[in-house]
């Protein structure tokens, strides 16, 4: 059989290169795990914008030297099947590059290692125009970067420079600087607090420290732990903790939209998945399940080892995956039972509609398979009001009615309780403690303030007759 060497077009082959997926938070979340794997205890992040868009990235982790720096450069440095400890974060070998090459088109990563300084670059234009996968050795000129005079101060560390970067706009940076920052706060939040992590990493974002943020709001006491289970998977123990977070009516709207974080609770219900103590997934139910308003405060935090993401169908990002039948299969019996606990803050309150112990103003009413919400028709004050109509202001006021009912705004009303709850305030106590005291001057029935007494407005009656008392 003739064997001949085909090589493919590099051109075409970095274009697709660059287009992975990754976005702009992924990407820089993947390098950063280069720098944990290194043991690093700070890393320093520099997005500058002048002359030219710059990424800088700067560890002080165990550095490599010239043989370790070049392979770490080589494409597919590692070989995936292998076991890598149970601390690291890396292993395809790719994420360094890949992350990189989707931001920009030349790489340079610089380090030191015995107090030696090593340095190589990928420069995809250089390859294009080459044909070929020419690794640079540039000349070590980097006097003017910040971050590389303090490289050279440090025992050991790493700096990666990602420039000629083309997928931004300059007015995009702002809000991109952003989400990274928030973004980061989360994957890496185990690591900033040093709660569940073996080690404290500090991390800053244009010279300002980044916080630990749990997306879990585990602090707080209206937050609802339901417990730690563990699964044993293919020999190995996956801990699995879900979290019911509070209620907008418990917690101060400052608190509610920073846990809501940018994309809302309605997003971000679902699995958030560890490996390594680095969150790689979140605000998914995998495909397990439908997202639903009502399950929209259920997180469930998975940590798995790093040897089963063959199990659980981790992609190279990081950020996506879809595990195997017998993984699945568990995960929808938690599912089952979380999201039944998780809905009760909603429909617990939806049945408070039907509570006999008090007249309501609406009505929970059957209509054959459906369901409507309708004005009470034995309401004390509707029945007066009738009382009082001829027929003529009769049919207007059910027609009126009538309208209320069929026009209620549902889609609209659920939209503002999920974006904006605390800003809803519907009900205003002083106006109808007023229209009460109205009624009592005016001298209506005693049988009918005793009828409202027995309603929603009760709490208005008490402060009624405890104004009148003091008069």
């Amino acid at each position: 059989m003739r064997e001949e060497v085909v090589k493919p077009n590099l051109s075409n082959f970095i274009k697709s290169l660059r287009d992975v997926g990754y976005n702009f938070n992924i990407a820089i979340a993947d390098i950063l795990d280069n720098s944990i794997d290194a043991n690093a205890k700070n890393i320093k992040i520099n997005i500058e914008l002048k002359p030219q868009p710059k990424i800088l990235i700067l560890d002080n982790g165990f550095g490599m030297n010239e043989e370790e720096l070049v392979e770490a450069m080589r494409l597919a440095s590692k070989d995936p099947n292998k076991n890598r400890g149970g601390k690291a974060l890396g292993k395809f070998g790719l994420g360094l590059k890949t992350a990189s090459f989707s931001q920009g088109k030349k790489l340079t990563v610089i380090s030191k290692k015995g107090n030696k300084i090593n340095a190589r670059v990928w420069d995809l234009n250089h390859i294009e125009e080459t044909n070929e996968w020419y690794l640079l050795t540039p000349q070590l000129d980097y006097d003017s970067t910040e971050f590389y005079n303090e490289l050279t101060l440090q025992e050991s560390g790493t700096l990666v420079i990602i420039e000629e970067i083309d997928r931004y706009e300059e007015d995009e940076y702002e809000n991109l600087i952003y989400s990274l920052r928030n973004h980061l706060s989360m994957t890496f939040h185990r690591f900033l607090d040093n709660k569940n992590s073996r080690r404290k990493v500090n991390i800053s974002l244009n010279n300002n420290p980044l916080e630990s943020f749990d997306p879990f709001n585990s602090e707080n006491f209206a937050t609802q732990d339901l417990g730690e289970e563990k699964l044993k998977v293919y020999d190995e123990d996956i801990k699995i903790k879900p979290y019911i977070l509070p209620h907008h009516s418990k917690i101060s709207q400052q608190d509610y939209d920073k846990y809501g974080t940018e994309e809302g609770y309605t997003k971000t219900q679902g699995f958030y998945v560890y490996r390594a103590n680095r969150l790689l997934i979140h605000g998914t139910w995998l495909g397990l399940h439908k997202i639903s308003d009502s399950h929209k405060l259920v997180r469930i935090m998975i940590d798995i080892p790093n040897n089963q993401d063959s199990y659980w169908g981790i992609d190279i990002k990081k950020s996506t995956a879809k595990p195997v039948k017998a993984i699945s299969k568990e995960l929808k019996r938690i599912i089952k039972n979380v999201t039944a606990k998780g809905s009760r803050p909603y429909t617990g309150r939806g049945k408070r509609i039907t509570d006999k112990n008090i007249e309501k103003f609406w009505d929970l009413i059957p209509d054959g398979d459906n369901i409507k919400f309708g004005l009470k028709k034995k309401h004390p004050i509707y029945s007066e009001l009738l009382n009082t109509f001829d027929e003529k202001q009769k049919n207007l006021f059910n027609l009126f009615v009538n309208g209320i009912e069929s026009y209620l705004p549902l889609p609209l009303i659920q939209a503002h309780l999920n974006d904006n709850p605390h800003k809803i305030k519907q009900k205003n106590n002083e106006e109808i403690s007023e229209a009460i005291q109205k009624l009592i001057d005016m001298g209506v029935s005693p049988e009918l303030i005793e009828a409202i007494k027995k309603t929603e407005l009760k709490g208005e009656m008490t402060d009624v007759r405890e104004k009148n008392s003091e008069k």
